[in-house]
């Protein structure tokens, strides 16, 4: 083999051949032209600087990311406090009351039709649209059936503001019915006494502002809707708001197992506060004592007690069923 000591190298490993000389030594090598410099594409890369972060051009936007969960537009910015999932539930929250729908979480890539359809829903309802893996959606409900929308914020009354008014319907002689239900620590039992206060013609539900759980997804998802139109109070001193409204004339009733009036036939004020508590504890001692009636439902012997959602239905039913055609 012939050796080129000018192009080849000799190593421990061999001969390594160059196959190609430098571009000097070759035969006909031209010398570029006059006038001519290198494109600035084409520099050396000693003098390389990487653009810093990767900026981006004008008018063009990253693809955002958020750990497992791509984000195709949308605010994903604020907390919602309550979410309901399901296709046949966000599509009637989108029809019914897009305003109070804060996103729509949607299962990346989940190749179902109706989840299809539901998004061009929410973006013809101007609704914020995010693509998440299914274990985000699991985080609110494992019943989402691959969406769930989160709903703005809860608006909660507050009791100073709004007192005057159901003082004045007392003066004036104007129905009103107020429910109260105390140390319900189940969602699904606090959604559904939300559920039946509507359905039966509460005017304001009153609940303690500590001391039982929060209008929570479960919550939302139990009550079926109710929760965007149920009026809800959650006064800071519920005792002191109890006590008010019963020198203003309210009839005070609480619902508990241990008393000896039944609740059948019972005769009920036009203005009425109709208090219930868990089931566990019963009434609070602070409710109790400004009742002017402890009412008791009647159940067969070997039964222990209602739950709380199943008493306040059957009170309040017993208070509406005259008044409600």
């Amino acid at each position: 083999m012939a050796f080129n000591k000018n192009s080849d190298k000799e190593t421990e490993f061999g001969i390594i051949r160059h196959n190609f000389k430098d571009r000097e030594s070759r035969d006909g090598f031209r010398e570029p032209r006059e006038g001519f410099e290198r494109r600035d594409g084409f520099k050396s890369r000693d003098n390389f600087k990487p653009r810093d972060n990767f900026e981006k051009r004008d008018g063009f936007t990253r693809r955002k990311t958020d750990g497992d969960r791509r984000v195709s537009f949308g605010d994903p910015d604020g907390a919602p406090q309550t979410a309901i999932g399901g296709i046949r539930e966000v599509t009637d929250l989108l029809e019914r009351s897009p305003m109070q729908v804060h996103r729509v979480l949607f299962m990346h890539q989940s190749g179902n039709p109706k989840l299809y359809e539901l998004q061009k829903l929410a973006k013809r309802a101007h609704v914020h649209v995010q693509q998440v893996d299914s274990k985000v959606l699991n985080t609110y409900t494992t019943q989402h059936h691959g969406v769930v929308a989160l709903l703005n914020e809860k608006e909660l009354l507050v009791w100073e503001d709004i007192r005057e008014e159901y003082f004045k319907a007392k003066e004036n002689g104007e129905r009103k019915l107020i429910a109260v239900g105390t140390n319900i620590e189940d969602p699904r039992n606090l959604g559904a006494c939300i559920r039946s206060a509507l359905a039966l013609g509460v005017d304001l539900l009153m609940l303690p502002a500590k001391g039982m759980c929060g209008i929570t997804p479960a919550v939302a998802r139990s009550a079926a809707g109710a929760l965007d139109k149920m009026k809800i109070c959650r006064p800071n001193n519920l005792e002191a708001a109890v006590g008010e409204l019963k020198l203003a004339g309210y009839q005070i009733l609480g619902l508990d197992a241990d008393t000896e009036t039944n609740l059948a036939g019972f005769e009920f004020s036009d203005q009425a506060v109709i208090a219930v508590g868990g089931e566990d504890v019963g009434l609070p001692p602070f409710i109790r004592k400004q009742c002017d009636a402890v009412l008791r439902i009647p159940m067969m012997p070997e039964a222990h007690s209602y739950n709380a959602s199943v008493a306040l239905s059957l009170g309040l039913y017993e208070y509406a069923r005259l008044r409600i055609k």
